[in-house]
């Protein structure tokens, strides 16, 4: 697991800025064409969100373990999802699970205000410590249950869910705006189909399908 708060300096050389684009050069070719997107994950220094004995290969276009049965996404379902948000500046953005808060800082490099839920206490913690947050004051961390969302500061804008719900969850649904969008995995275990929902009305809501991925499971509840 990543240890933050740890003696670990954070340095950004130039080789890791060349990886960077290098990535993000690839996740182009792969049909990226948000160039605000790109833009951010070239921005953010990904190896930060690692433990060290990654750092030789977080540039690589894959997920890698965090602890607590977590990963850190594919940078390029990273950019898949905040590509189908289409963010504006100043949007409220619920995020569930935060993770290692890599998706949480893209956002935030994206210039909207994100609300993040991560239900495992060790990581929610871990992520209090983490010095490089500190650079993004418009992300509001909270440990709590995905399912639930946050009534409290809703309606939301945009609600993004970075992991696989074997159904969409109506609490999330209801804490939408009406014009608003939900982008969330859906389906079983091993592959799941990106949907984008759009709420038209208090009861009517249009459903897009986009392609299948393969996210870790959405669970209930909260794990202290």
């Amino acid at each position: 697991m990543v240890n933050f708060a740890g003696m670990r300096r954070y340095e950004d050389s130039y080789k890791q800025k060349g990886l960077r684009r290098q990535l993000v050069d690839s996740i182009r070719q792969k049909g990226i064409t948000d160039e605000n997107v790109l833009t951010a994950i070239n921005n953010i220094p990904r190896h930060y969100f690692l433990d060290t004995a990654f750092e030789g290969i977080a540039y690589e276009d894959r997920a890698f373990p965090i602890g607590e049965g977590q990963t850190i996404s594919q940078p390029y379902t990273v950019a898949y999802q905040s590509q189908l948000l289409e963010l504006k500046p100043f949007e409220k953005v619920l995020e569930i699970g935060t993770g290692s808060a890599y998706q949480a800082c893209v956002l935030a490099e994206l210039k909207v205000n994100v609300f993040t839920i991560e239900r495992q206490k060790r990581l929610f913690d871990l992520i209090k410590q983490f010095p490089f947050k500190s650079k993004y004051p418009t992300i509001r961390f909270f440990y709590g249950d995905g399912y639930e969302g946050l009534p409290t500061y809703a309606p939301f804008d945009k609600v993004l869910v970075t992991a696989a719900a074997p159904q969409i969850p109506e609490k999330l649904l209801q804490q939408l705006k009406i014009g608003g969008k939900m982008v969330i995995p859906v389906g079983g275990q091993e592959v799941q189909r990106m949907l984008r929902i759009t709420k038209i009305s208090d009861t009517e809501y249009d459903q897009e399908m986009f392609d299948n991925f393969s996210f870790v499971p959405m669970l209930a509840g909260k794990k202290s």
